[in-house]
């Protein structure tokens, strides 16, 4: 303790060095405290972590200790929208983390105040939020709570507060292994199946909080904490208008399968079709600043834009992949993914329409041509089940996105359709197996040719079509149609 000069108080000092200077708020976790950094000469946030009563003796030390060696890695973390550990020390038999002190709103002190976000808004948190994460991922942190309350918007930045600290701890699964979960609301799926904490987890939970940030109601929340966890368990929100590329973005982190979710990469390359803005604390309503609201330029603009049409396509047959449920990191019945075209696995690949049947191996070294197209009724080595192209018939010059972009879209588009009721064969998962089949980067530039020469003599060449196509698991030939 020492004394505030004139009052003969004496003001609380932690750890010989931080002397407390007032309260900034408290909650079932503890306490959080001002102080000041007699050492550095700077003001700083404290956290007392304050275990309910009850917790026994064991317990409390696994979970003081996990909260000590996370908070120390969390102060590793180099991000400017990641809250700063400065020190963490336990005097007394109580812990303290001591972190950069931010001067700025919750995201749902913003929302209470000026309603949800634009859009555009949205986006900008998203970006500096997932920036975060995945600064924190790659260090092999994760948040474990993700939410609104632990988001601090302030000038254009955000930040995202208490890495590696859960926040509640009465969850029964609360053992000397550490488990603890977040917030019923903003917690995954699969973490109330029982799942241990992980990135795609922190993924999701910032779907929920970007429901949030443009709906202006959390998605999940019910009166009881059983009602709340069966809505995430069970029930999809439903958005109430249009969110532009927030949107997708908040679908495909909703995916209840963790293995089907959106990645964060797959978020950001959504994200780059949306302008960056500087305001992400302007009020709802206000239209954005002339800078921000300049839409990419460009061919590489363009299929970023077109890139994100695709994503609004390809987020509803995400949702049915995470219904049908993904065994492994892969599905089991998928193969992996190959191109077709100059260059490709597959160099000679033609089909009269979008789907058939034909003879010959979907593998490396392949060859189909017409004279190989087979009656789906009579004896066939494949199906072609399904295709597709993020661009509409009439697109003549876009830029090859890219093999892993195209690999991307494919495997998204064939898992979706082969998860549906569209594909009739009994036990299909384990009777089938399909793959992605995407053009080359010389496939597709040369259909960009064929369409700006306007020589129809040359309309079958090259392409820009991702086909779906399926065989038998035992290699046996097909004697059915497989889909409706």
């Amino acid at each position: 303790m020492v004394q505030h000069p004139g009052t003969g108080q004496q003001a609380r000092v932690i750890g010989g060095r931080y002397q407390v200077t007032g309260e900034l708020g408290r909650g079932g976790m503890g306490i959080v405290w001002r102080a000041w950094d007699q050492v550095i000469g700077r003001e700083v946030a404290i956290k007392e972590l304050h275990l309910p009563d009850g917790v026994p003796p064991a317990e409390r030390q696994v979970y003081e200790e996990r909260v000590l060696r996370e908070a120390r890695t969390a102060g590793r973390l180099n991000d400017p929208a990641v809250v700063t550990v400065h020190d963490v020390l336990a005097e007394a038999g109580t812990t303290y983390i001591v972190m950069e002190l931010v001067r700025a709103v919750t995201l749902t002190e913003l929302v209470a105040q000026r309603g949800p976000l634009a859009p555009e808004q949205a986006a900008d948190l998203a970006r500096q939020v997932l920036s975060a994460l995945e600064n924190a991922h790659a260090a092999g942190i994760v948040h474990r709570d993700v939410k609104p309350s632990n988001i601090m918007v302030a000038d254009g930045r955000v930040k995202l507060a208490d890495f590696g600290i859960a926040q509640t701890l009465d969850d029964p699964r609360l053992t000397s292994s550490g488990a603890i979960v977040g917030s019923p609301s903003f917690m995954a799926p699969e973490r109330i199946q029982g799942a241990d904490a992980s990135p795609a987890g922190d993924l999701w939970s910032l779907g929920a909080t970007l429901f949030f940030a443009v709906e202006g109601w959390m998605p999940f929340e019910r009166q009881t904490t059983a009602a709340t966890l069966n809505a995430v368990l069970n029930e999809t929100p439903r958005a109430t208008r249009p969110h532009g590329v927030v949107g997708p973005v908040i679908t495909g982190l909703l995916i209840a399968d963790p293995k089907a979710r959106f990645t964060a990469a797959q978020v950001r390359a959504l994200l780059a079709s949306t302008p960056a803005s500087e305001a992400v604390t302007r009020p709802a309503g206000v239209a954005p600043t002339a800078v921000a609201a300049q839409a990419p330029h460009g061919r590489r603009g363009l299929w970023a834009s077109v890139a994100a049409v695709a994503a609004v396509v390809l987020f509803a047959a995400g949702l049915l992949v995470g219904r049908f449920g993904l065994g492994g990191s892969t599905p089991v019945a998928m193969e992996p993914t190959l191109t077709f075209g100059a260059g490709g696995d597959i160099q000679r690949f033609h089909f009269p329409s979008s789907t058939g049947c034909s003879d010959g191996a979907l593998a490396p070294g392949g060859s189909f041509g017409e004279s190989d197209s087979r009656t789906c009724t009579d004896p066939h080595d494949h199906e072609i089940f399904h295709s597709g192209s993020v661009f509409s018939s009439g697109e003549t010059d876009v830029d090859y996105p890219g093999e892993e972009e195209l690999q991307r879209f494919g495997e998204g588009l064939c898992s979706a359709f082969f998860n549906s009721d569209q594909i009739v064969i009994p036990a299909k998962e384990t009777a089938l197996r399909y793959v992605a089949l995407v053009p080359t980067e010389q496939s597709w530039n040369l259909r960009r040719t064929v369409r700006a020469d306007d020589n129809s003599d040359n309309d079958d060449q090259g392409s820009q079509t991702v086909y779906c196509g399926l065989r038998s698991a035992d290699g046996k030939k097909l004697t059915t149609k497989a889909t409706l």
